[in-house]
């Protein structure tokens, strides 16, 4: 099911020569590019409000990512490269609309292609704009600002960490909130803070129900462990693509020859991209939800913000600029729950 789009917003299917995939657009098509990244379990349908809000003389493009939305089903994520998929089809998206340089904005998975783009295409890219991205050393298993990991196997990353009851209610395509373990449950817990609910949530619901699901898909394989919490990330899907195992060199983001200036605005109340994230086993463990916790000094939660922080202040010592803005009273998608906040400060960063 396609989910309808505000008025305003252009939904095209294009065919580039990595994937076959609906992008949303919105303003003139001469106007400057600004390229949107949605996050995991979502899809481009949560840009829309941020699209139409640009000023005058700027193009909106924002694409299903593979993995999600209407992009191809046959489109799966090799997870052994890391965020690279995401990335080479980000170029070849911008590539075949015939914009050379551009603006960028990531959320959550979709900032860690950010970071992607912005060690390997930093050439490319006029301004990055993250909402709420996810560190620049991945998702679950390391345990200081340096990215080190818990474990030599990254035990406590990738698709064995996704709740299989979500999963069956994605199957199943629950759009209520009757369980905790209903994606408009979940939405509402984790992404944005209550009691907010979004005027558009069961769009928002909808999306997240079009995420491809399998082994290959959403939530991805696993691999057994012997160390706590005894699961490791496979090769297949975008969890995985998110483990640190497979993240980038944080030094070819710091040693890129260009360095476009970054906004990074995060919402004060992010349970999903914190120092103690709601999700992270090193959060959860104390808890007793997987009996054999080795303790905090073993496994402490991932320290997101003091990550991401580090490696920006690393890229400022190298020459480049960055801007931290926190919204207070905010969850994960500022762009979402504060938007006039959210735009002020990322319509002053394209500028």
């Amino acid at each position: 099911m396609t989910v309808p789009t505000l008025d305003g917003i252009t939904a095209q299917t294009i065919t580039t020569d990595r994937i076959t995939t609906r992008v949303l657009f919105s303003g003139p098509e001469d106007g400057t590019p600004v390229l949107f990244l949605h996050g995991n379990l979502s899809s481009a349908t949560w840009w829309e409000g941020t699209m139409l809000a640009l000023p005058d003389g700027y193009r909106g493009i924002a694409p299903d990512q593979r993995g999600y939305g209407d992009a191809d089903l046959s489109a799966k994520v090799d997870a052994t490269r890391g965020l690279a998929d995401f990335m080479d089809d980000a170029i070849a998206l911008m590539d075949h609309l015939g914009h050379d340089r551009f603006h960028v904005v990531g959320s959550s998975l979709g900032g860690l292609v950010v970071w992607w783009l912005m060690a390997r295409h930093s050439d490319r890219l006029l301004t990055v704009t993250q909402a709420d991205p996810g560190s620049p050393y991945g998702f679950g298993g390391t345990k200081d600002a340096a990215g080190t990991p818990t474990t030599e196997d990254f035990a406590g990353s990738g698709g064995g960490l996704v709740n299989p009851a979500l999963v069956a209610q994605i199957e199943a395509g629950d759009m209520t909130a009757d369980t905790m373990f209903s994606p408009r449950s979940a939405l509402r817990a984790l992404v944005w803070k209550p009691p907010l609910i979004p005027e558009r949530e069961d769009a928002y619901v909808a999306s997240l129900l079009q995420v491809h699901i399998g082994d290959d898909a959403y939530p991805g394989d696993k691999v057994a462990s012997a160390n706590w919490p005894f699961v490791a990330p496979g090769d297949h899907g975008p969890n995985n693509a998110l483990s640190p195992k497979y993240a980038i060199d944080v030094a070819e983001i710091i040693g890129a020859d260009q360095k476009p200036p970054v906004l990074w605005v995060r919402g004060a109340d992010d349970l999903a991209v914190s120092n103690s994230a709601a999700s992270d086993p090193g959060t959860w463990g104390p808890m007793g939800l997987v009996p054999g916790y080795p303790g905090a000094e073993t496994y402490p939660p991932q320290p997101m913000l003091d990550q991401t922080r580090a490696v920006l202040d690393e890229y400022v010592a190298a020459g480049g600029s960055y801007e931290e803005v926190v919204i207070d009273d905010c969850g994960h998608v500022p762009y979402i729950e504060k938007p006039d906040e959210f735009n002020r400060v990322f319509h002053a960063r394209i500028a």
